[in-house]
C-alpha cells in the first residue's frame, strides 16, 4: 500500500486512510446539504449556485453559508403571508377597523376608541347612531347634520308680470 504522510505501519496507514475517506464523505455530504438547504430557503437559482460553489471550499464554505443563509424556509414565508392575508380579510370582512390614533381594533359603529378614548365619530342628535364624517344627513333617521347640510338654493320664480314685462320692450 501507499504510505500516507510517510507512515510505514500498515495498521496506522489504514486508520489514516479511513479518516481521510471519512472527511471526504463528510465534505461531499456538506456540499449536498448546502445545495438542498439553499433550495428550500432561497428563491434565486443564481444564489443557490453561489452557495453550493462556496461549499466546495472544504468545511469553511458550508460554515459561511450557515451564517449568512436566510432564517426561514420559503414555504414558511409563503404560509405566513397567506395567514396574514387571511387575517386581514377576516378583519375587513367583519367590519373591524383600526383606530387612527393608537391602531387598536375598533368596530365601524364605535363612537370612541376603547383603548385611547379618542373620539372616532359623532353621534346623530336625533337617533344617536354613529355618523360618518363625510355624510351630510343621517341615513338612519334622515335628520340634517348641523354644519354639514348645505342650505338648499331657492330659485326665484318669475311671476307672469315680470315674464310678460321681459317679452315686451
Amino acid at each position: 500500500m501507499l504510505a500516507v504522510f510517510g507512515i510505514s505501519n500498515d495498521g496506522l496507514n489504514t486508520a489514516v486512510q479511513l479518516l481521510i475517506l471519512f472527511l471526504v464523505v463528510i465534505w461531499l455530504a456538506l456540499i449536498y446539504y448546502t445545495y438542498a438547504d439553499a433550495r428550500r430557503r432561497i428563491a434565486d437559482p443564481m444564489l443557490i449556485g453561489c452557495a453550493t460553489a462556496a461549499s466546495l471550499f472544504p468545511f469553511v464554505g458550508t460554515m459561511v453559508y450557515m451564517i449568512v443563509r436566510p432564517p426561514e424556509y420559503l414555504e414558511d414565508v409563503r404560509e405566513r403571508e397567506l395567514e396574514m392575508q387571511a387575517a386581514q380579510a377576516r378583519l375587513h370582512g367583519e367590519g373591524y377597523l383600526l383606530c387612527p390614533h393608537c391602531d387598536h381594533e375598533v368596530e365601524k359603529d364605535f363612537l370612541r376608541c376603547p383603548s385611547c378614548l379618542r373620539k372616532l365619530k359623532d353621534a346623530c342628535a336625533t337617533c344617536s347612531r354613529p355618523l360618518d364624517p363625510d355624510w351630510k344627513i343621517c341615513p338612519y333617521c334622515e335628520a340634517e347634520i348641523p354644519g354639514k347640510t348645505p342650505m338648499p338654493r331657492r330659485r326665484r320664480r318669475r311671476t307672469e308680470e315680470t315674464a310678460v314685462g321681459e317679452i315686451t320692450p
